[in-house]
Formats: C-alpha cells, structure tokens, sequence
C-alpha cells in the first residue's frame, strides 16, 4: 500500500470512529507526516456527521482531456514560434541598413499559413477548455490543467530567462543595436502574454 493510500485509509477510520479532523491532524503530525500530505489526506474525506466518512471527488485525467490539452499546447507553441519567425524576418525588413526587395523574397511563408491555420484551431480550442472548465465547478479539479500552466509557465520563464542573458550579452559585447532590441522586445512580449494569459491555470483546486 502506498504511503498516501495508507494515510488516507487511516483518515477514513478516523472519521469513522468519531475523531475530528484537528485530532487526527496533530496525530499524524507527531507520527511525522508533512503538513502537505496531512492536508491532501484530510481533503480527500468529507465528515458530514454521519458514521462513516464520504470520499470526495479527486482530480482524474481522461485520454479526450489529455488529447485536447495535447492539441492546445502544440497548438499555442506553433502560434509563438511562427509569430516569433514573421516578426524576426519583418525587423529585418524594416530596421535593415538598406531595405530593398531582397527581405520580401525571404518572408516565412510558411510561418504566415501556419498562423491562418493555427489561430482558429487555438481559439476555438481555448474556448472548448474554459467551457468544460466551468461546466468542472464544485466537481474535482482538473490535474492536466495544472500541469499545462505549470509546463507553459516554466517555457515562459525560461524564455524571459534566455532573453535576459541576451540583453546582457548584447550590452557587454556591443552588439546592441536597433533590430536586436526589437526582437528582443518581441520575444519578451510573447513570453509575457502567455504568462498573463494562462495564470489561472494553475489556480485550479
């Protein structure tokens, strides 16, 4: 039996047996569970006065919810590296030294289908979760959910992270100058909408 199941076993005996949950809490504290596991133990029983306790819903993962979460991220990464590749390839174009009709021979074509195809495929993605969201309220949270704001935050992170480093290795080695600001700015840019647009999904409880 795992360590979790035995705990939770031992929170449904308890319950049963008339305990409240601040005794069985101190109880599993002096036995030297952390405070987390005491606390996921205690949430995954409700003590509605009867003699038995109720279980409550626990988070589960279903493979339809794991194919469109799949499909959401897939579909967000191809939106910020294809909308990273046109805006590269347009600074070039614009803040070049000598502009001329060599850069519009060059233009990512393929970024540009990509984000025709894409953008509706991620909108109406997104709005299919955020209704299944809401549909979730009361009922138990969803851990894939979690775990895409949790993975999309931290690409997010690491790309403000790798532009940082950037910016400074600019600055130190003089190679600032007007088109690596604009990309840089358009890197930070992205990164940082993807954090605001997906902070709540790690809000899920």
């Amino acid at each position: 039996m795992k360590p979790a199941d035995a705990l939770a076993r031992f929170v449904e005996q308890g319950l049963r047996a008339g305990h409240s949950r601040d005794e069985l809490r101190a109880a599993m504290a002096s036995a030297g569970w952390t405070e987390a596991e005491i606390e996921a133990a205690l949430a995954g029983w409700h003590d509605a006065g009867l003699s038995l306790a109720v279980p409550c819903p626990r988070p589960s993962v279903s493979a339809r919810e794991a194919m469109v979460y799949g499909l959401l991220f897939f579909a967000l990464l191809s939106l910020c590296w294809n909308l990273i590749t046109l805006g590269f390839a347009l600074i070039d174009m614009w803040l070049a030294d000598r502009p001329d009709a060599h850069f519009r021979r060059f233009l990512p074509r393929w970024s540009i289908a990509t984000l025709i195809v894409v953008t509706p495929l991620f909108a109406a993605l997104y709005i299919y979760i955020e209704r299944q969201h809401r549909d979730r309220t009361g009922r138990a949270g969803s851990v894939i959910r979690r775990w895409f704001g949790s993975v999309t935050f931290l690409l997010a992170a690491l790309t403000l992270l790798g532009s940082a480093i950037s910016v400074v290795y600019g600055v130190l080695s003089g190679d600032m100058n007007a088109q690596n600001i604009a990309k840089t700015a358009l890197v930070v840019t992205i990164a940082g909408l993807v954090l605001l647009f997906f902070r709540d999904f790690m809000r899920e409880s």
